[in-house]
């Protein structure tokens, strides 16, 4: 295929490591690519017929014109030089737009084939067994229990906002955690308020006997946890339910009686088993842990498994996305089925949503034989897979300095916060900017979209007044990309 990429001076060095030999490139007469206009590429097209010309994707010009002239499509490419390599490979089978980037293009169109890859793989994949027609186990996409923390003592309102939450983040089943205190009354109310909202797989999470057959009484689908001791006074009911039991050890670091409750199990007519070694947090016995999972599979190599990943991301301060990614990598070698979390402290907010990503990468990467990489699907939320061109320090310029002098806005002072994500009317609303003034607030999801609203409506007069308030602004509409808190003039 024939290509001419067009660009400017300044990325002309960029565009050519980018490029290689993939393309023929026209550097035009402009120093900003993005400037790039009909007329400038009608004047400087060589004479030569091409099957594709890429012009800047930020190039914002009517190029139908040109293109029907020269009777050759005119598309958008990346928005950034580095990117075109990796546009420059789709280009064979890929129709690009004269609309949107080329870059965004395919990053949508990688992600949406990728998630129909998913489907069609879980659509086809044979499951060890089936909980409300969720496929749990054989070579199923690893599913995500999300657990509501003391759901029994919740109020009902809280409950449900949490399921609903739950839900929305892409968990696969609902766990209902249950504190030693709780009433069996309790219990009964809150199987039966999930059961009333969400049709997803529900699971009772406690090991007291009379608390589990009162869940299972009140409709849950699986029981969290059995045990030695408890499996006596809850296996009729689990029976008589066609309820799946997650089995753990008696102790944490006895995997024979692990082995040994399972057997007793399936003997007495527990048919849906999924078995949990229990994974231990980093320096409790972490690496331990793995072991019994890894001794598990290989001496059980077809009972789903359970796999507690909040174990981990719940007790280590760091960012939860790369943990999660990595512990779902564990998990899908270990061939588990099931990834557990509580999403319960501030640091771990996300976590449904990173493992179900993480579920998704790895069914994908496992199918094809590789490291979860170039997959069309990622967590990448902070670090970024290619790196755009950095500036270069002038040969002459002026040192920088913050004025020290304050002057107050004659139009008035703004309060910036930001609101939280939550239900609505039993529907999910994402959080929002609101920037407060003694005549209006204006509320709005980005700072540029506040801003122009603010200057529309006359509330600036200040020229460094609307400076601190577009910088104010962008801090908070990243703390609600990244579900952080907000406080004006903090760090960031």
């Amino acid at each position: 295929m024939n290509i001419l990429v067009v660009t400017g001076r300044l990325a002309e060095k960029t565009v050519g490591k980018s490029v290689r030999n993939e393309a023929e490139i026209l550097v035009l007469d402009i120093e900003v690519a993005a400037f790039t206009t009909p007329g400038l590429l009608r004047r400087s097209l060589p004479h030569k017929k091409y099957d594709l010309i890429l012009i800047p994707g930020l190039a914002s010009g009517d190029f139908s014109g040109l293109e029907k002239e020269i009777n050759t499509p005119i598309r958008l490419g990346p928005k950034h030089a580095v990117d075109l390599g990796f546009v420059l490979s789709f280009a064979e089978n890929t129709p690009f737009s004269t609309q949107v980037p080329a870059c965004e293009l395919l990053t949508e169109k990688k992600r949406s084939d990728a998630i129909g890859k998913i489907n069609k793989l879980e659509m086809e994949a044979a499951a060890s067994l089936f909980i409300k027609g969720v496929k749990i186990g054989g070579n199923s996409r690893m599913k995500v229990m999300a657990e509501v923390v003391d759901a029994g003592n919740l109020e009902q309102q809280k409950l449900i906002d949490r399921i609903l939450y739950f839900k929305e983040q892409g968990a696969d089943i609902i766990d209902l955690g249950i504190s030693l205190e709780t009433t069996r009354e309790q219990v009964r109310t809150a199987v039966l308020t999930a059961k009333s909202i969400t049709s997803l797989p529900l699971s009772i999470d406690t090991l007291e006997p009379g608390l589990i057959n009162e869940g299972l009484d009140a409709g849950a689908d699986i029981v969290l946890s059995l045990n030695s001791e408890n499996i006596n006074e809850v296996r009729d009911n689990i029976i008589r339910s066609s309820a799946a039991a997650v089995i753990i050890p008696d102790c944490s670091c006895e995997l024979e009686s692990l082995f040994n409750t399972i057997v007793s199990a399936r003997d007495s007519g527990i048919n849906n088993i999924i078995a949990d070694p229990v994974l231990e947090p980093l320096g409790h016995g972490f690496v331990e842990s793995i072991d019994r999972y890894y001794e598990f599979r290989k001496r059980d190599g077809s009972t789903p498994l359970f796999f507690g990943a909040g174990n981990v991301s719940e007790l280590m301060d760091a960012d939860s996305a790369g943990i999660n990614a990595l512990l779902s990598g564990i998990s899908m070698e270990l061939d588990a089925s099931i990834l557990f979390t509580p999403e319960y402290s501030d640091k771990a907010r996300g976590s449904v949503h990173e493992l179900k990503t993480a579920s998704m990468m790895m069914i994908l990467a496992r199918e094809r034989g590789s490291a979860p990489k170039d997959l069309g699907i990622d967590l990448l939320e902070i670090k970024e897979k290619r790196r755009r061109e950095f500036g270069k320090l002038p040969v002459s310029s002026i040192k920088a300095e913050g004025s020290r002098q304050w002057h107050l806005d004659p139009a008035g002072c703004f309060k910036i916060e930001i609101t939280e994500d939550e239900i609505r009317d039993g529907k999910p609303k994402s959080g929002k900017i609101v920037a407060k003034h003694k005549n209006k607030s204006i509320e709005g999801e980005t700072a540029k979209e506040v801003l122009d609203t603010i200057l529309r409506f006359g509330l600036v007069s200040n020229p460094d007044h609307a400076g601190y308030l577009g910088r104010e602004l962008m801090k908070a509409e990243i703390a609600l990309k990244f579900r952080r808190s907000y406080s004006q003039d903090d760090k960031f």
